[in-house]
Parts: C-alpha cells; sequence; structure tokens
C-alpha cells in the first residue's frame, strides 16, 4: 500500500506576518513550521504504516527551506519526501497550487492521499478537495479517525454537530483534522537517519502533465486586493464582579458599542 501525504510549511503566526506587495505572504521572512492538520494527516498515515507496513511518501511545493520541514516528516517516520519548488510556481493561489500539487502526484504510487483540512495561512480548506477533482478520486473531509479495511477506507468525519461514518474504496483523498489524533515526536535515530536520506526535487519543468496557464501568481484566478495584519485597537479591559453584575455589566458594554 502507497500513502502520499501533502503537506505545507506555513509560517508561525504567533510572531506575526508580513506581507509582500502583492498582498501575498513573505514567508521567506517568517519562522516556519509544519501545517497542524497536515502533521496530524502525516501522523495518520504513520499509524496505518504501523499496522500494515504501507510505505509513506511526504510531498510539499514551497521554497528550498521546506527541506527542513521534510526532514521532519522522515524523522517521525515517513519513508520518502518530494519536494516541488521553482519560482515560475510561486505566488499561487489555491487553484494554481491544486494543479501543480496533483501534476506531482501523478508521477507517484499510490492507493491513498492524505491532507491537512486547510492551512492556517489561509484557512480555505480548499487545496485537498480540488486535487482529489484534478485526478478524478472521491474525497472524504474532515476526517477524525481513518481505518484500513482491504481496498477500502473507513473514516469518521465531522459534520457540523454530528458525524458520519463514510466508507470509500482507494485510491481515495481524505482531508484531515489537527484532533484525528496526538502527532507523535522525531526520536534521535529517527533525525539521524532523516538526514542520510535524500529528498526528491522537482521543478516545474519536471511536472509534464502541468499547463503553464494554471501555475503561479498569473496562473491565479484570485487576486488580492489588499492584505493586512490584524491590528489591535486596545489593551481591554479586566474586572471582576459576581455573576449577576457581571451580566448586566457585558450587557451595558454591548449596548455602549451599539451591538445590541
Amino acid at each position: 500500500m502507497n500513502i502520499v501525504v501533502c503537506i505545507k510549511q506555513v509560517p508561525d503566526t504567533k510572531g506575526g506576518v508580513k506581507f509582500n506587495p502583492d498582498g501575498t505572504l513573505d514567508r521567506a521572512s517568517m519562522l516556519a513550521i509544519m501545517n497542524p492538520d497536515d502533521k496530524a494527516g502525516l501522523e495518520a498515515a504513520l499509524r496505518i504504516k504501523d499496522e500494515t507496513g504501507a510505505k509513506v511518501t511526504v510531498l510539499t511545493m514551497g521554497l528550498p527551506k521546506a527541506d527542513d520541514m521534510l526532514r521532519e516528516a522522515l524523522a517521525m517516520g515517513a519513508d520518502e519526501a518530494v519536494l516541488v519548488t521553482d519560482r515560475r510556481l510561486g505566488g499561487a493561489d489555491t487553484w494554481a497550487t491544486s494543479s501543480t500539487v496533483a501534476a506531482a502526484v501523478k508521477k507517484l504510487d499510490y492507493d491513498l492521499i492524505i491532507t491537512g483540512r486547510q492551512a492556517i495561512d489561509g484557512d480555505t480548506a480548499q487545496v485537498g478537495p480540488q486535487i482529489a477533482e484534478h485526478l478524478a478520486l472521491p474525497v472524504i473531509s474532515y476526517a477524525e479517525d481513518i481505518k484500513v479495511e482491504g481496498n477500502s477506507v473507513i473514516v469518521k468525519r465531522q459534520y457540523e454537530d454530528r458525524y458520519h461514518e463514510v466508507k470509500a474504496q482507494m485510491p481515495c483523498l481524505i482531508t484531515a483534522l489537527s484532533e484525528l489524533n496526538e502527532p507523535r515526536y522525531m526520536t534521535p535515530g529517527g533525525i539521524f537517519d532523516a538526514y542520510d536520506k535524500e529528498v526528491t526535487v522537482w521543478g516545474r519543468d519536471d511536472l509534464t502533465d502541468l499547463d503553464d496557464a494554471n501555475i503561479g501568481l498569473a496562473g491565479s484566478p484570485t487576486k488580492i486586493a489588499k492584505a493586512s495584519d490584524k491590528v489591535r485597537k486596545g489593551a481591554g479591559e479586566k474586572v471582576t464582579l459576581d455573576p449577576k453584575e457581571s451580566v448586566e455589566y457585558i450587557m451595558n458594554k454591548l449596548k455602549e458599542k451599539h451591538v445590541i
């Protein structure tokens, strides 16, 4: 069984964010981490590997520094890693990103593809389902539990205030929630092994099944008119009151702000 896990290096927004003049994130200037939903998806794949002996390949599209994140995934237990990087792919929206990632996935053997539900730098939850659309695969989103049964997967997926249990034949694509599991830590041995492994690097020219009209900023139908960091308007107010007084105080504040 071959599992491809699509992961993304995202800015650690705890330190604030910066933007380029064209409205895209200035990723090169910020600390980077593995996207939390993607990390849960990787852990799910590794647990399937532990149970079935599956091969796990991690794939990312990003800057060359994403090599560090791929090494982290290898140290956690992934078998192979692929980095898709090329200046011509920069500034991509979800459509251009999914087109590129799908073209890369086509070069790999896969029975199951796992992505995170969404990335914390965009929160669109679009790329995973779009990859499935490009590959003509069924997709199960918002997964909180994944089990493999023969040539099928059984997924418990979150849906509003309830759950669905869905069964699908492989190949298929699953988008994972960070609540799916608690990702494992890297081991010292895994870290040493990770830096002995080769990360496969592909550029635009390696992806023959890709139309230039669908890549990078120029191939992105989404255009950002303006982007800015969140500005804090005040330090806030802390009060200590009994429950009844607290309710009255909050109601008065809301009336002052014309919220109610």
